[in-house]
């Protein structure tokens, strides 16, 4: 479960749409309060998800080939086998010219509500689902299985944080390299979401084939 976690948090740490769209809230007229918000819902979703999965499980992970058991490693393959159809169907499509997006028009007067907003639309609500089905696993008895949850959340949220924490320590710099980082996330965007699909989809298909034979 720790390493799945790991190779999960990872992949939506480093997603590109989100990563671009705190940037540009960053460098907005408030951005330093509007990125907080926005860090604050990212990471309460994360928390809510796998709140949910344990009051569920009541913080015992089912037995192996049970019922919830075997439901839970469905549903990661499901996810793993969508996320290496989407890269495929994300590689094969034709480029398209791709212009900002309409809401950075009236980034300068978002409301922290509205960063919250965004936060919630841009999670990547397909990796965030094998996480909770991940999180089946947990046990709650024991401090290793608390720390891997936490740990996840925070890895989830870690390139926000990094942001975050730059732009208020040294402003003047943060802002300029994180508009050339934005940039070049821009004109990687097809790749990046390609490469992390097809990785982390590989990784979940072949992982809960291995957990449904073993």
């Amino acid at each position: 479960m720790v390493l799945d976690l790991v190779v999960i948090g990872t992949a939506i740490s480093l997603g590109p749409l989100h990563n671009s769209a705190f940037i540009l809230l960053l460098s907005s007229r408030r951005g330093v309060r509007q990125g907080l918000a926005f860090l604050l819902s990212w990471l309460a979703n994360l928390i809510a998800v796998i709140a949910c999965v344990v009051l569920l499980t009541g913080g015992q992970p089912p037995a192996h080939h049970s019922a919830p058991s075997t439901a839970a490693v469905d549903v990661k393959l499901a996810i793993g086998l969508a996320l290496v159809l989407y890269s495929a169907y994300r590689h094969r499509r034709p480029p398209r010219p791709h212009g900002p997006p309409r809401w950075t028009a009236r980034i300068d007067n978002a409301s922290p509500v509205t960063a919250a907003g965004l936060a919630w639309l841009l999670q990547p609500w397909a990796m965030v689902g094998a996480g909770a089905a991940t999180a089946v696993d947990a046990n709650l008895s024991t401090l290793t299985d608390w720390l891997a949850l936490t740990g996840y959340c925070l890895l989830a949220t870690l390139s926000l944080v990094v942001m975050e924490l730059y732009v208020v320590w040294a402003p003047a710099v943060a802002n300029a390299r994180l508009n050339a980082l934005r940039t070049w996330l821009e004109q990687h965007q097809e790749q990046l979401i390609v490469g992390l699909s097809l990785l982390l989809g590989l990784w979940l298909t072949a992982r809960s084939i291995a957990e449904l034979v073993a």
